[in-house]
């Protein structure tokens, strides 16, 4: 296996999927934390799957999703429980920007 660090725009454009194999949307852009721990903090997502958003983007064109939700990245990005946080979002308020 190669270990040698990749580009953070090599995840612009790749589609992200639940860990049951639900498309979740694709990558747009990434939110940074450049002062504290210089790392990627959160997925700007575009292109979002209608049944899982609809009643929390209304109209809006996106959403960023915490980058801790991220539990691969290959061809694709998995994260993690993405339909359970999204029917329970007060028990992670913090875990979704829209």
């Amino acid at each position: 296996m190669d270990e040698t660090p990749e580009k953070i725009t090599t995840l612009i454009g790749r589609e992200v999927y639940s860990n049951e194999g639900v498309f979740v949307g694709e990558v747009a852009d990434v939110r940074l934390d450049l002062e504290e721990r210089q790392a990627v903090t959160g997925l700007a997502l575009r292109q979002l799957n209608d049944e899982l958003f609809a009643d929390l983007v209304n109209g809006q064109k996106g959403v960023i999703l915490p980058y801790r939700w991220v539990r691969a990245v290959g061809d694709v990005i998995l994260i993690n429980d993405v339909i359970e946080r999204l029917k329970n979002p007060e028990e992670d308020e913090e875990s979704l920007v829209v």
